[in-house]
C-alpha cells in the first residue's frame, strides 16, 4: 500500500473516529496522548513543537518460502521483499494516523516484531511514535508531503532543531542472506587453529553492505542529506541457523535554509555513582 497524503484506508473506523475527536474541532476540547518521557516532551516543546497523540501502524505479515542452497551464499530475495512490504505497511499506516491529526512528523518512532505463533511464518510489525506539529505552523513535512518520521529521542531531536537541520525520514534497508555452510574439509582444516572463517566473513560483510546501501539510498530518494543515529541489527526469524536479516536504520536529516546553526556550549559532568 502505497502512501497517499491525507488517506485513511488502511486504518479501522475506530482509529479514525477516535483520532478526529482529539483534534479539538468543535466543542470538544483538543486532547493529546504521548509515550514522550516528562523529559523528552519538555525538549520536544523547545525545540518548538508540540505532540499531538500516539500514532501506530500494524501489519502481520506471512513470509513465502524460498529454496536454500546449502553450499551457496546468497541474498534471499523472497524474504528481503517481504521484510519490506511489511514494514512499509506499517509505517504508511502510522503516517496516515499523523495525517488525521494534522501533523508535520512524528518523534521517537519505534519499530517492533512480534511472533504470535497464529500460523508459521507470520510476524506482526509495528511502527510507534508521538505525532507532533510546529507550533508556528512551519512546513515541516517532506518533498512528497509525507510527515517526516524520526527513531531519534526527545533529547536528539531538540539537539538536531537546534543545530539548524531537521529530519526527514526514518530510513531502512533490509537483506535476507543465506550463509553457505562450510564442508567437512573446511571444518577439519580449522579445528584447534586461529584462523579467519572467510566464508561466513566474505557473506556476512556482503549482506550488510547491501542494507546499507539500501538505507542510503532511501534516505537520498525521501531528500535527506545525511543520516544519524545509524545501528545495523541481525535476526533469524525461524528461518534456519545460516538465513540471517540484516537490518540498517537511522534518521535521514537535512539542513534548514536560512539558518546559521550554533554548535550548542558544552559542559563537563562527572557521574558520582560509582
Amino acid at each position: 500500500m502505497a502512501y497517499q497524503p491525507g488517506s485513511s484506508a488502511g486504518l479501522p473506523a475506530g482509529a479514525t473516529e477516535r483520532l478526529r475527536g482529539m483534534r479539538g474541532e468543535g466543542p470538544k476540547p483538543r486532547f493529546f496522548t504521548s509515550d514522550l518521557s516528562v523529559d523528552e516532551f519538555l525538549l520536544v516543546r523547545r525545540a518548538g513543537f508540540f505532540p499531538l497523540g500516539l500514532v501506530m501502524g500494524s501489519c502481520i505479515y506471512h513470509t513465502g518460502y524460498q529454496w536454500q542452497n546449502w553450499n551457496t551464499s546468497q541474498e534471499l530475495k523472497v524474504l528481503t521483499q517481504a521484510m519490506y512490504s511489511a514494514r512499509e505497511l506499517a509505517m504508511t499506516r502510522m503516517e496516515e494516523e499523523a495525517d488525521l491529526l494534522g501533523a508535520d512528523g512524528v518523534v521517537g518512532v519505534r519499530l517492533e516484531f512480534k511472533n504470535y505463533g497464529l500460523e508459521d511464518s507470520a510476524l506482526e510489525f509495528q511502527a510507534i511514535g508521538t505525532a507532533v506539529r510546529h507550533e508556528t505552523g512551519e512546513h515541516y513535512r517532506t518533498h512528497d508531503n509525507r510527515p517526516f518520521t524520526s527513531d531519534l529521542s526527545g533529547q536528539d531531536f531538540w539537539k538536531l532543531v537546534e543545530l539548524g537541520y531537521r529530519p526527514v525520514s526514518l530510513a531502512m534497508g533490509a537483506c535476507v542472506y543465506h550463509i553457505r555452510h562450510m564442508g567437512l574439509m573446511q571444518s577439519l582444516k580449522t579445528m584447534g587453529r586461529n584462523t579467519e572463517l572467510t566464508i561466513y566473513s566474505e557473506a556476512t560483510y556482503t549482506a550488510r553492505e547491501l542494507a546499507l546501501e539500501r538505507m542510503q539510498a532511501e534516505a537520498e530518494a525521501r531528500g535527506g542529506t545525511g543520516l544519524v543515529g545509524v545501528r545495523v541489527e541481525e535476526s533469524t526469524w525461524g528461518w534456519g541457523q545460516n538465513a540471517i536479516e540484516f537490518f540498517a536504520v537511522g534518521t535521514a536529516v537535512a539542513e534548514q535554509k536560512d539558518t546559521s546553526p550554533q554548535l550548542p556550549n558544552t559542559v563537563m559532568a562527572v557521574g558520582l555513582n560509582n
